[in-house]
């Protein structure tokens, strides 16, 4: 099977044919850098993407009588393309621990918060955990695979990266709040206050085509914090779970849901900065073996 460099260099290669074959000036050369950011996402979210599309489609389409239940089968799907991910090197082992230890992070999130009633699962399953059916961990590991899978496609660099120990304290916090606002003060405001003080000044610079573009982190947060809730509508109108109020007929998910992605997405991003850092410690171990540019 091909590594992830492998994949990468083939993909560049694809792209470098379509370019000579495209661009013309800088109008071109606009555009094209444009769908090749809406390719490099969509591939990105690979994972996000199939399973809700599978979401969509047992709800059309599922039939009834069938040998497992709806939720049981989207189990058994996304263990399936994950699965895939890793064996054609799309994704590496160090990443899907990532993925792994943010499934168990927000499986146990699920179970408390069906225990306090925010939102229900109304179908019934073999494969779950009290209230709360196993596919649903895989919805927080599609956050994890598109951040690791996207740092990586864009070829990520930072001006002003936070202190990972000072980003660990805010994601802990953001957890912790999750659970505690139910018994005690919620902090989301503040904790909202706080990623602007702590990645503010950051700026990531991404790569769609040749070259690096520049964008403040928390816009890139606020952007997908926003495409995960519009993801999030349509997972509800495919009544894979349910909020209060949308029993009988569905609506529209609270913007303030929004809110509460954008903070979940930064725990999934300390999480894959910390296999970065490892990974980067490793390769500066090593010895070079080509020459640098």
């Amino acid at each position: 099977m091909w590594t992830w460099t492998q994949w990468q260099d083939w993909l560049s290669g694809q792209r470098e044919n379509v370019r000579q074959r495209l661009v013309r000036g800088p109008v071109g050369a606009a555009f094209f850098e444009f769908l090749s950011f809406g390719i490099k996402q969509g591939w990105a979210c690979i994972f996000g993407g199939l399973l809700l599309a599978l979401i969509l489609l047992t709800h059309l389409f599922y039939p009834e009588g069938a040998p497992i239940s709806r939720y049981d089968f989207l189990v058994v799907a996304a263990v399936l393309i994950q699965i895939a991910l890793i064996a054609t090197g799309l994704e590496s082992l160090e990443e899907a621990k990532v993925i792994l230890a943010f499934h168990i992070v927000g499986t146990a999130m699920e179970v408390f918060k069906t225990g306090a009633g925010s939102w229900i699962y109304p179908e019934e399953s073999f494969l779950r955990i009290g209230g709360v059916p196993l596919f649903s961990g895989f919805m927080y590991a599609a956050v994890g695979s598109y951040l690791a899978r996207v740092w990586r496609i864009f070829d990520f660099r930072f001006d002003r990266f936070p202190p990972l120990w000072l980003q660990g304290v805010l994601a802990t916090a953001i957890y912790v709040n999750f659970f505690a606002h139910h018994y005690t003060i919620d902090i989301r405001n503040a904790l909202f206050v706080a990623t602007l003080l702590v990645y503010g000044p950051c700026v990531v610079w991404f790569r769609a085509d040749r070259d690096h573009r520049p964008m403040p982190l928390v816009i890139g947060f606020g952007l997908v914090a926003l495409f995960i809730w519009f993801a999030e509508n349509i997972g509800t109108l495919a009544r894979a779970w349910t909020y209060p109020g949308q029993e009988s007929v569905w609506k529209l998910v609270s913007p303030a849901k929004f809110g509460s992605w954008y903070l979940l997405m930064i725990i999934s991003f300390v999480l894959v900065a910390l296999i970065h850092r490892h990974r980067e410690g490793q390769d500066a171990e090593k010895p070079a073996d080509r020459e640098p540019g």
